[in-house]
């Protein structure tokens, strides 16, 4: 397995693959991987010639310093993780490799992004839009992979393949769980014993409103509240947001008919998990 952290170097490698006909898997992270990146890295080894992964902690989609200085960083070991799972190239650049002296170009997403994390978290969807596109345009992958658990990331980046007419099937995994329910995240490392414990207030609460659906219940401000009830019944826990939204514009709604989906995030401690599930 290569690891590359030049541009021109990976560019490189690109058009070797790209001149012997073969097909290129993507699975774009930030590091400090766990099973939920294993999971769409052995998605990717099976549907693709050559696969590829990236690790770059990109500083322009946080929203605070305080959050990026926090994010834990693991290189070597990660490194180690990919080789296990076969992935022919490495690509982890340094921030001065993907934004040089004088970088001022933005991708910016207009509607997607006005709700649920975009909402609350202000230039964040910008900075995923915009390093999405630089990896795309290095890369030229067939195919990109990311996790449900992301689900408004997954549904803004099919719609900048879209708007940007970028031949790529953008493939979003299930979510990987731990056995109590907690979604993987590497935040969750930030979590004591007694917040771990907490945290399972979100699944619960996701349950909650699957069981609400199961027994026709489709008022979503009914099922809201019960979410809430849920989650407050838990110590040192604040909500950023739940929301109830239609799968693909992500717009509020009101009932649910047909497929919805629900969305929550909420402050544990000082860490900030999300989650979401979707009801049919």
């Amino acid at each position: 397995m290569e690891v590359i952290t030049k541009i021109n170097e990976m560019r490189t490698r690109v058009l070797s693959v790209k001149s012997s006909k073969k097909s290129i898997g993507l699975v774009p992270t930030m590091g400090a991987l766990h099973d939920g990146h294993i999971s769409l890295i052995q998605s990717g080894r099976k549907e693709n010639d050559e696969l590829f992964v990236s690790i770059f902690l990109n500083p322009t989609q946080f929203d605070n310093n305080d959050d990026f200085d926090k994010y834990p960083r693991q290189l070597n070991e990660d490194i180690e993780i990919i080789r296990k799972e076969n992935a022919d190239v490495v690509f982890a650049p340094s921030c001065e490799e993907m934004y040089p002296d004088g970088f001022c170009t933005n991708v910016i997403q207009d509607r997607l992004s006005d709700t649920l994390c975009g909402e609350v978290r202000p230039g964040h969807f910008d900075g995923v839009a915009t390093v999405v596109t630089k990896l795309f345009n290095i890369f030229q992958p067939d195919r990109a992979y990311f996790g449900q658990k992301d689900y408004q990331q997954g549904a803004i980046i099919k719609r900048l393949v879209a708007d940007m007419n970028m031949d790529i099937d953008i493939r979003v995994c299930p979510t990987v769980r731990e056995e109590d329910g907690l979604a993987l995240s590497s935040r969750n490392r930030r979590l004591n014993p007694e917040e771990r414990q907490n945290s399972l207030c979100i699944h619960g609460s996701l349950l909650k409103a699957r069981e609400m659906f199961a027994s026709n219940i489709s008022d979503t401000k009914e099922i809201i509240d019960e979410m809430t009830s849920v989650i407050k019944k838990t110590k040192h826990t604040k909500i950023d947001y739940i929301s109830i939204v239609n799968v693909d514009t992500l717009e509020d709604l009101s009932t649910v008919n047909g497929r919805a989906l629900v969305a929550v995030a909420v402050w544990i401690g000082n860490t900030r998990l999300i989650d979401n599930t979707i009801l049919e």
